[in-house]
C-alpha cells in the first residue's frame, strides 16, 4: 500500500512520512520488551521476562503500525485493519492499558503519529508546499538554463501533466538525531551554470556518452536503485539474516535504515530548494537543440541518433531539482548506519535479475539471466550513487557532493539509535518543524 503514497516507490519524500512514523511506532511498541530499550515518543514500564513473548511483541508492533499507517494514510484504513484481522487481532480493540500488548501498540501508534504532527511535513496541510517555491522555468520555456524546469510527463495517450517540486518543505522537517542540517551544505553546482560554457557542455556529453553506453547490468542496477523500498529494504534483509535477527531485532534494526533515510533527505532537500539545479533533460536540449546525439532512443530501441531535443532518461527524472542527488545521500547514510551496526563494511548482497525482468524493457533486458554482487557498503553507496547518473537524471558533480557529506548523518543518526537502544535517549516532546533557512535564497556559495 506504500505505491499509494508514491506510485512508482521511487520518491524518497513521500515514503519517507510513512515509514519513519510506522518504524518509529513500531519501535516505541517493542521497546518494552526489551532488556534496555526505551521509546523516542512514548515511555512504557518496562515488561517482565514472561510477557517478552514472540506474540505480544508481534501484537503491540501490529497494532502500533496499524494507528501510524491510519494516522498517516486514512483513505486506506480498510486496508489497516484487514492487516489486524487477518493476524486475528481486532482493530476496534481500543485498549489504552500500558501494560498490555493492546494498549501498549494503541498507545504506541498514536503516540508516534501525534509526536510527527508538526515536524514540518505539513501533514494537517495536505503535505503542501510551506516554502513559497516557484520554478523560474515554465515545462516549454528554459529561460534560465542553470535553473530546474519541471517536466511534462505523459499520463496517457495526450495527457500529459507538469512537475511540482515534491514537498520543498522538507528542508524544514525536524530531524530525529541530534545535529543541524543548516551546517550541512555543499558547495554551488558551478558546472550547472552556463556561465562556465565548457564545463556546462562537458556535463551533458558525460551524461550522453553513458546514456549511448548502458549496458544491461547499469540499467538493471538504476531500476533497483530508484525503487527505494526494493534496494533499502533488501540489503538490509542480507543483514538481517546474516545477523540471525529475530522478528523484534529485525523490525527494531530496520528503525536504524529508517532513520538514516529520513534524517539524511532534510539537508539534501534544504540544498536542493536552495540551487534549484537545472535537470539533464533541460540541459541537453538547451547545449544541442535539435542537433543530432547519439543516446539510448527509447524502450526497445537500443543507441541511436536521435535530436537532442527529442532525448529522454533511462528513468523518469524524479519532481524536484537536480543537485544534490537524492539517492546518493541516502544511500551514504544508510551504508555509514549499517558499517556502525554491524562493524564491517561487508554486505555481499547478491542479486539475481532473471532474463527480461527489466520495468523499462520489459521482455528485453537483461539479454540473459543477470547475477551483480555487491560486496561492500562503501560498493552499496557508490553503485548506488553511479545508478542515478546511468539512469540520465543527475550529473556527476551531484553525486560527488552528497558522497562527501552525508556519511555524517549516518553516524547521527547511528549514535541516537544507540541511545534508544542502551535506554539512555531522553524522551522526545512534540516535533517543531526547523525555522526556514536563512540560506534559502542564497545562490552566491
Amino acid at each position: 500500500m506504500i505505491s499509494q503514497v508514491s506510485p512508482t516507490l521511487g520518491d524518497v519524500t513521500l515514503v519517507n512520512r510513512v515509514n519513519s512514523v510506522t518504524i518509529m511506532a513500531m519501535m516505541d511498541a517493542l521497546a518494552p520488551y526489551h532488556p534496555t530499550a526505551v521509546g523516542a515518543y512514548t515511555r512504557f514500564e518496562r515488561q517482565p521476562e514472561v510477557e517478552r513473548t514472540q506474540r505480544n511483541m508481534n501484537t503491540a508492533s501490529l497494532y502500533a503500525a496499524y494507528h501510524a499507517l491510519s494516522g498517516t494514510v486514512p483513505s486506506a484504513t480498510p486496508v489497516w485493519r484487514e492487516m489486524l484481522v487477518s493476524a486475528g487481532l481486532n482493530p476496534d480493540d481500543a485498549s489504552m492499558d500500558p501494560n498490555s500488548p493492546v494498549g501498549i501498540g494503541n498507545l504506541a501508534g498514536t503516540g508516534a503519529v501525534a509526536g510527527c504532527l508538526h515536524d514540518g511535513y505539513n501533514q494537517l496541510g495536505g503535505y503542501a508546499d510551506t516554502t513559497g517555491y516557484a520554478p523560474v522555468n515554465s515545462p516549454t520555456e528554459l529561460s534560465d538554463p542553470s535553473r530546474w524546469q519541471p517536466d511534462l510527463v505523459r499520463k496517457g495517450i495526450g495527457i500529459y501533466t507538469a512537475q511540482q517540486f515534491v514537498m520543498p518543505q522538507m528542508a524544514n522537517v525536524e530531524p530525529f538525531a541530534d545535529f543541524d542540517p543548516r551546517e550541512i551544505r555543499v558547495p554551488a553546482p558551478t558546472d550547472s551554470d552556463p556561465v562556465n560554457w565548457e564545463a556546462y557542455q562537458a556535463q551533458v556529453d558525460e551524461v550522453l556518452a553513458v546514456s549511448a553506453n548502458l549496458t544491461d547490468e547499469q540499467k538493471m542496477l538504476a531500476e533497483i536503485f530508484d525503487n527505494k523500498v526494493r534496494a533499502f529494504g533488501a540489503s538490509f534483509q542480507v543483514v538481517s539474516r546474516g545477523m540471525g535477527l529475530t522478528i523484534a531485532e529485525n523490525i527494531i534494526a530496520d528503525f536504524l535504515v529508517m532513520l538514516a533515510i529520513h534524517d539524511a533527505t532534510i539537508p539534501t532537500w534544504q540544498e536542493k530548494r536552495r540551487w534549484d539545479a537545472v535537470r539533464p533533460f533541460s540541459a541537453i536540449e538547451h547545449v544541442y537543440g535539435d542537433e543530432l546525439v547519439t543516446a539510448w532512443g527509447g524502450p526497445g530501441m537500443g543507441t541511436i541518433e536521435i535530436p537532442a531535443s527529442q532525448w529522454q532518461s533511462y528513468l523518469q527524472e524524479a519532481d524536484h531539482p537536480e543537485y544534490p542527488s537524492g539517492s546518493a545521500c541516502v544511500c551514504e547514510a544508510q551504508a555509514q548506519a549499517m558499517r556502525r551496526y554491524t562493524g564491517t563494511d561487508e554486505l555481499n548482497w547478491v542479486i539475481d535479475f532473471p532474463a527480461g525482468s527489466s520495468r523499462i524493457e520489459p521482455g528485453m533486458t537483461p539479454a540473459e539471466d543477470l547475477q551483480v554482487i555487491i560486496a561492500t557498503w562503501r560498493e552499496f553507496a557508490e553503485t548506488c550513487g553511479d545508478s542515478r547518473v546511468w539512469a540520465g537524471v543527475h550529473f556527476w558533480p551531484s553525486i560527488a557532493a552528497s558522497a562527501e557529506v552525508c556519511g555524517a548523518v549516518g553516524d547521527a543518526t547511528y549514535e541516537y539509535f544507540a541511545s534508544l537502544l542502551d535506554g539512555t535517549a531522553a524522551e522526545r516532546g512534540p516535533a517543531a518543524a526547523l525555522p526556514p533557512d536563512p540560506r534559502m535564497n542564497d545562490r552566491s556559495g
